[in-house]
């Protein structure tokens, strides 16, 4: 029995017509993925390929001075045999997380081979209960 392409090519744009074809319009949620929110939700992000290789945190502290400002500091550890120069900053958040427009500095950090160096970051005002530290490769 020799049978033809034709009826089932026919009978599969038939069931196409009757599910419809259309695209679907707006408006539309937006996608959660983790990949845009690591600020939102971490104390320490990397931010390219490089630095998630070799850099890594080994702890944070935080401390609130008398005056009522936030201090932070982080523990950076180079985990290769060999000298790294990354960048790295803070960004100070009040208790919803956003923003409090005290960011500081960008600063190069050169990091021996396996070695951990605490660097320390100060809140200009009383506002900031969070934090984001950055780490980028030096430019």
């Amino acid at each position: 029995m020799h049978l033809t392409p034709a009826p089932l090519v026919a009978a599969v744009l038939a069931l196409g017509a009757l599910t419809g074809c259309t695209t679907p319009t707006g408006p539309f949620p937006p996608l959660d993925t983790t990949k845009y929110t690591l600020e939102n939700s971490e104390r320490f992000v990397l931010l390219d390929q490089p630095t998630q290789v070799s850099v890594t945190c080994t702890g944070l502290q935080e401390i609130t001075l008398p005056d009522g400002r936030l201090e932070v500091v982080a523990n950076v550890k180079n985990r290769e045999n060999r000298r790294l120069e990354v960048q790295i900053h803070c960004v100070f958040k009040d208790a919803s997380g956003f923003s409090t427009g005290d960011e500081t500095p960008w600063q190069t950090l050169i990091l021996s081979e396996y070695a951990t160096e605490a660097v320390r970051f100060t809140a200009l005002n009383g506002q900031a209960r969070k934090y984001t530290v950055r780490v980028r490769q030096a430019r």
